[in-house]
């Protein structure tokens, strides 16, 4: 069975070499709000999470498949974070830490998968970028809030226990 790639394959606005996409959020950030209903990146992302998680690689088609590489990485972080929280109020605070947390970019030490991201050209893209993956981030733990978290009991659901 092969990986999921992204169905977002239109020629995208770049930065650096990762798609610029439309997205469902209420967060401040470079990313375009999209104004339907229908699914963006970030739902991509979530919906194939666990068919994605398990190869060991993964063959880069578009500029898309970067961006839903680092939001399938970032949703496995997430869930590392989630699990220790017993409440949607503490996986909120998690997230919502999480989210704005400093965090390396491509091109800097630490940032997972360097040799598959192009460095943001100057400063304006840089901070382009950072903002467009804090975008990313915060948006992506919100929507996993109401995945993980059962609305009736305030538990969290046997996905992630």
């Amino acid at each position: 069975m092969p990986a999921y790639h992204s169905q977002f394959t239109s020629p995208p606005q770049l930065i650096g070499n990762m798609a610029l996409l439309p997205l469902k959020t209420s967060y401040k950030g470079p990313a375009p709000r999209t104004g339907s209903d229908a699914d963006d990146i970030i739902d991509e992302a979530i919906y194939y999470f666990k068919a994605n998680i398990f190869f060991r690689s993964y063959e880069i088609k578009s500029e898309a498949d970067r961006t839903l590489i680092y939001i399938t990485l970032y949703i496995s972080e997430c869930l590392k974070k989630l699990q220790k929280c017993s409440s949607r109020n503490q996986g909120e605070k998690e997230m919502y830490t999480l989210g704005i947390s400093n965090f390396p970019i491509p091109g800097e030490s630490g940032f997972p998968l360097n040799a598959m991201y192009t460095k943001p050209a100057n400063r304006n893209d840089e901070e382009a970028m950072r903002a467009y993956l804090q975008q990313l981030r915060q948006e992506t733990g919100t929507r996993l809030l109401d995945k993980v978290f059962d609305p009736q009991t305030d538990k969290p659901s046997k996905i992630v226990s």
